[in-house]
């Protein structure tokens, strides 16, 4: 089936360097951030005598391996080895880096949108899973290997196998308390977490239209989370607005001439893809999950499924592992299970208008004795920005830690971890076990959610919160 004219096959023509065969492309890439656990490929190209082929279209910023500690001894961590290397490197090879307390600093999936280095149209490739984020701006965006980050930078080059197509078509309105993270929790739990396998996913429908740009940088981060390589979502004036003003965004005659080339991505009218998906989110409820997968998940109000309902005994075998380390039991409800810890950060929701959704809930609330909260921004500029809002009081007000920019607990590589046995609400984009933790128990929701349940103690619809007195 041919898919000319999808978003997905304008952007990959734009870029293909050389045909190779058997479904192989080398690609242009228009864009490269280095984060600091980047597979020593600077190492290798001292090592081969090479140099960064354009070291103006790669920038870098350390996210991964900093601590996001509140009162640093350090604020710069110099003594951080990898943010040390990272910065070394950088300088050797001419690479813009946006160091630890510059605006610009990150987590390199929040940074590179809000600096305008990703912008419709192009090419972005980062040595990490979740760079299919980008693609909420109308750019093929792609996680790349050791190998494949070393051949970048010596040539802007990178090998692609063309993958098929599928539009997902996200129909109806989302209802009150729900967002982004519920409707993708939603559609791996339908799909599963291999549907995405081989495909570029476009997403589109009424659902994906009315969303902030926050909310498709959510929904195209989980996209690798079930199979896809790549998630798209087509750019318009809600994307022209967004990224107007933006530090290396055009402007003047540049934005005007960009503005009329960005609107011609949009899929053609009559573009076919190899697959389509139809759901309807208009009676949706927040999700959460509950095991070591994320297609275990449940709307809040659900309870655990009983493992020997399971006529597969591969996933019987999975759902009853997920059981015993999550310490569940098969008909118990999720609403009221108590939480120890909650944590709104990761590159998945860790933006401004996510801290403001989290703050909303929290305002004039406390945190719950038994529950250790943070709040961790994605970015130098978005705490300085939640900070000028009051963002910051809001949530110290309230018992919840306001900590410094970076990946945080989300993979808790930097010391920012879930204790063993402990039951955590987290906003990240994994639930792995041991991901934020050995034997820490993960149950991923939305900000909303996650921000009402370190306010009960316990997981609950943000609905369910007494009211706030007067």
């Amino acid at each position: 089936m041919s898919t000319e004219g999808t978003l997905f096959e304008k952007l990959w023509q734009r870029h293909v360097v050389a045909e190779l065969g058997d479904g192989f492309a080398l690609l242009h890439v228009d864009r490269h951030v280095v984060p600091d656990f980047n597979g020593n490929a600077f190492t290798h190209l001292r090592r081969r005598g090479l140099k960064v082929r354009n070291p103006e279209l790669t920038f870098a910023s350390a996210d991964h391996s900093v601590s996001t500690e509140p009162q640093l001894a350090d604020p710069t961590q110099q003594g951080n080895p990898h943010v040390a290397q990272l910065r070394a490197d950088t300088r050797e090879f001419g690479v813009r880096l946006f160091d630890i307390g510059q605006p610009g600093h990150g987590i390199v999936h929040v940074i590179a949108p809000e600096m305008g280095l990703v912008l419709p149209g192009l090419t972005v490739a980062i040595g990490d899973s979740h760079t299919c984020t980008h693609g909420a701006m109308g750019a093929l965006a792609w996680g790349v290997g050791q190998g494949e980050l070393l051949h970048i930078l010596a040539t802007q080059t990178c090998m692609q196998r063309k993958p098929r197509t599928m539009r997902v078509n996200l129909q109806g309105r989302l209802p009150d308390h729900t967002s982004a993270k519920d409707l993708v929790l939603h559609l791996i739990g339908q799909l599963g977490v291999s549907a995405g396998n081989g495909f570029a996913v476009e997403y589109a429908g009424e659902a994906v239209c009315a969303l902030p740009m926050e909310g498709r940088f959510t929904l195209c981060n989980m996209s690798v989370e079930w199979g896809a390589r790549y998630g798209l979502v087509a750019p318009d004036d809600t994307t022209f607005e967004w990224l107007a003003g933006r530090p290396y965004a055009p402007s003047g005659a540049a934005w005007d001439a960009a503005l009329a080339d960005w609107r011609q991505l949009a899929g053609d009218a009559d573009a076919r893809f190899d697959r389509e998906v139809t759901l309807d989110v208009s009676r949706l409820v927040p999700q959460v999950t509950w095991g070591n997968s994320l297609d275990m998940v449940l709307p809040v109000d659900g309870r655990i499924p009983d493992p020997a309902q399971e006529p597969d005994p591969a996933r019987r075998a999975s759902l009853q592992a997920s059981l015993d380390y999550m310490g569940l039991r098969p008909g118990q409800a999720l609403q009221g299970l108590p939480v120890q810890r909650v944590f709104i950060g990761s590159c998945t929701n860790s933006r401004l208008e996510d801290l403001r959704t989290a703050a909303a809930v929290v305002r004039g609330r406390r945190v719950a004795p038994a529950v250790t909260a943070w709040v961790v921004p994605g970015s130098e500029n978005v705490r300085r920005q939640a900070e000028a809002e009051g963002l910051d009081r809001v949530f110290t007000d309230a018992g919840f830690q306001w900590r410094r920019p970076g990946c945080s607990m989300c993979l808790s590589a930097n010391g920012d971890t879930i204790g063993p046995g402990e039951r955590a609400v987290s906003t990240a984009n994994r639930n792995f076990a041991g991901r934020q933790g050995p034997g820490s128990r993960t149950h991923l929701a939305s900000p909303a959610l996650a921000a009402a349940s370190a306010c009960a103690g316990h997981i609950t619809h943000p609905a369910r919160l007494p009211e706030v007195a007067a």
